[in-house]
């Protein structure tokens, strides 16, 4: 698979918040004719980017929440912000101060599926340590 660009990392952006966007509209919001955006599509779904489009239910039941936050070995990372924006299931990032560089929220359909983004964060040579605290239930929404 090759790196994600600008163009990239907006498309999943916008299908993240919409997956049913007409194409029309999300190439005119990228920049792009909508063929160039259809090919980009397919590439992204055939590299295993995109992985399906879904249903975005309101209540949540049966999504596994999970925050991670992570030590790097040296800040900043853009190699490891790059990475997060190519995973689905990364919902937010932010850099913080003090002990912890970053807290990364993860929302996935299991939480063997929580493990699997988890180790391969953790597994990012600028990653020192991470903790995992899954979400038990959210007091405000």
């Amino acid at each position: 698979m090759r790196p994600l660009d600008d163009r990239d990392r907006r498309i999943l952006d916008l299908l993240r918040r919409d997956a049913r966007m007409p194409l029309k509209t999300l190439a005119a919001q990228v920049g792009l004719a909508r063929s160039t955006l259809r090919e980009r599509l397919t590439r992204l779904e055939s590299e295993g980017v995109i992985r399906g489009y879904r249903v975005d239910v309101a209540d949540d039941e049966g999504r596994v929440s999970a925050y991670l936050l992570v030590r790097l070995r040296k800040t900043p990372s853009p190699g490891l912000v790059d990475a997060l924006r190519g995973i689905a299931e990364v919902r937010h990032c932010s850099s913080v101060a003090g002990d912890i560089d970053l807290i990364v929220l993860l929302e996935a359909g299991t939480v063997e599926r929580v493990n699997a983004v988890r180790d391969e964060i953790a597994g990012h040579p600028d990653v020192a340590d991470l903790t995992t605290s899954i979400v038990l239930r959210r007091e405000i929404a």
